[in-house]
């Protein structure tokens, strides 16, 4: 042992086939898949803490997660010119099964055009009917298999166990304004409006963890350590050997046979390749990094959802927070108990509209969702449902121009790089977003909604002009928290990985998450993110065990 930058290095020599960093919904899938191989050795590492927390297994603990130290990295962003210099706060999962043991839950594949334009910028391999296979083999749908649905996967897919009358109004309303009404998001057409489907079981969250990693923890050939902060990836001649890690106090180094795999996220996993000489070779000089690979991509082609939130007063009958406030909170919280059912089964949405911000639009460009229930973030992190009848209403497009971009710090791993995600930079973006609120106020305005609203809160009925709605978006907009595309696969000079899901320039490491995808996908991320992972386990097992699950 000896003492380096005031940690004690363990030259241990423990040494895994797979090195998996990060336990989230891609890191979870990749090491579920290659230990299905018994004589592989896998070792999944996770900075935070094993999930067993009520309030996690419970889907409206989400609230409670939304800024638990515990189970939050709780980032922020740099302050956003084009709002006013706010800074916004970035939620990350920080326990295993990432981002999933604390999201909304909702399963949205995104449009089968997102996944055909990856294959037409030169990423064979991912075009819609290429990358569906995988989409099913991971899914267990409640509505059962289909050409489009798997029925024998390990994540359950499913309905809201509590449809409120205000919901399936939603779906007649947006209908009436000339919204076709449609089944399913996922398959054929998702353009239209219809009932979301959410990672619930029996009325619990399942996080990738508890689907892909806890029914197979007992493997022998299956290693998985929490509490683990991956400092940096080892390299001999441009190839990676292992990664340098902090545990227990003390810095350890494992070895990788054959692969390291990062799957820390769209917001750490370009942080670790940049503290890992692979990046922007002036902006690692700059923090004192030694230059492994000049990949000035890494950190770049940051996107996020941005939203806008709509609020209005309503009928009693119209809305469930009155049943989440008071005494009925507690009889909300028994029955949930008892029967696994009620409102704090649901996932954060329950009802949407997919759209064309424009005539000229080839596909979908809007995601417009809706909830009978509204809630306000207190500064104090709490989020708390309101005390009054109302119902809530979101919208963002779900394909922006704007990019961002992820940047050092400093060399120190345990400090968050900065986020600058350029919201509302292209104008098309803003002229999308006044279009999709003006949408969303048609709906509500059409029966049968319209005899359910009795006053708009947020923005209010004074806010109607573009110039008010884009100040209204400035000031009040957030994220929908669903950031990817940092180290994003291609072929031309800013693309991190290649098809295959390979660091260029190097040996022996590949990204596999969301920070990979050349565009974000339309609509929530996190069901492509765990069939990237479903694909990027595949193409390892082709490369270096010779088997596969699908042709390659």
């Amino acid at each position: 042992m000896v003492l380096v930058d005031n940690y004690v290095v363990n030259t241990s020599t423990d040494s895994f086939d797979f090195i998996i960093v990060g336990a989230g919904s891609a890191g979870c899938v990749v090491a579920s898949r290659l230990s299905e191989q018994p004589d592989c050795r896998v070792l999944l590492l996770e900075a935070g803490p094993p999930a067993d927390n009520f309030w996690i297994r419970t889907p409206a603990g989400m609230a409670k997660m939304f800024k638990s130290e515990r189970y939050n990295w709780r980032f922020h962003t740099e302050p956003v010119p084009t709002l006013g210099n706010r800074k916004l706060y970035w939620p990350r999962g920080k326990a295993l099964g990432g981002s999933s043991a604390i999201n909304g839950m909702v399963y949205c594949r995104g449009n089968r055009d997102d996944y055909d334009l990856w294959a037409r910028l030169g990423n064979s391999g991912w075009s819609w009917d290429e990358v569906l296979p995988y989409f099913k083999r991971s899914e267990n749908n409640m509505r059962g298999a289909t050409p489009y649905h798997g029925g024998e996967g390990p994540l359950v897919v499913s309905d809201p166990v509590v449809k409120h009358p205000s919901i399936t109004d939603f779906v007649e309303a947006a209908r009436r304004t000339g919204i076709p009404q449609i089944d399913d998001f996922t398959g054929v057409e998702q353009e239209g409006t219809g009932i979301l489907q959410a990672n619930i079981r029996n009325g619990m969250r399942q996080s990738a963890y508890d689907a892909f990693i806890a029914p197979v923890r007992h493997r022998p050939n299956l290693v998985v350590r929490t509490g683990v902060h991956v400092r940096r990836v080892l390299f001999k001649d441009k190839e990676a050997t292992g990664v340098e890690v902090l545990e227990n106090g003390q810095v350890l180094a494992y070895q990788a046979r054959q692969e390291v795999v990062m799957s820390a996220g769209a917001l750490a996993s370009p942080q670790l390749l940049m503290l890992s000489g692979i990046g922007d070779g002036e902006a690692l000089q700059r923090h004192g990094i030694q230059t492994v690979m000049h990949t000035p991509g890494v950190g770049r082609n940051l996107q996020d959802h941005f939203t806008a939130r709509l609020q209005a007063l309503c009928t009693p009958e119209s809305s469930y927070n009155a049943d989440l406030n008071g005494w009925r909170k507690y009889m909300q919280g028994l029955r949930y108990i008892l029967t696994k059912s009620g409102y704090l089964a649901l996932s954060s949405s329950q009802a949407a509209a997919f759209v064309k911000s424009g005539p000229e639009i080839d596909f979908a460009d809007l995601e417009i969702s809706f909830r009978p229930m509204t809630f306000t973030y207190k500064d104090t992190g709490v989020v708390e449902v309101d005390n009054y009848h109302a119902i809530g209403a979101s919208v963002y497009r779900v394909r922006p121009a704007s990019r961002g971009e992820i940047q050092l710090r400093s060399a120190d791993p345990l400090q968050a790089p900065a986020f600058i995600p350029n919201y509302l930079e292209a104008a098309e973006d803003v002229e999308a977003m006044l279009s999709g609120l003006r949408i969303l106020r048609s709906i509500l305005a059409t029966d049968p909604m319209a005899s359910r609203i009795v006053k708009e809160l947020v923005p209010g009925p004074s806010v109607t002009t573009d110039e008010q709605l884009i100040d209204f978006m400035r000031r009040e907009g957030h994220c929908a928290y669903h950031p990817a595309g940092s180290c994003k696969m291609g072929n031309d000079a800013m693309a991190v990985v290649d098809e295959r899901l390979r660091v260029r320039g190097v040996r022996r490491l590949r990204v596999v998450d969301a920070s990979i995808m050349p565009t974000v996908t339309s609509g929530n991320t996190n069901a492509p993110t765990i069939m990237i992972g479903e694909k990027g386990a595949d193409m390892i097992r082709a490369d270096t065990l010779k088997t596969s699950t699908f042709a390659a």
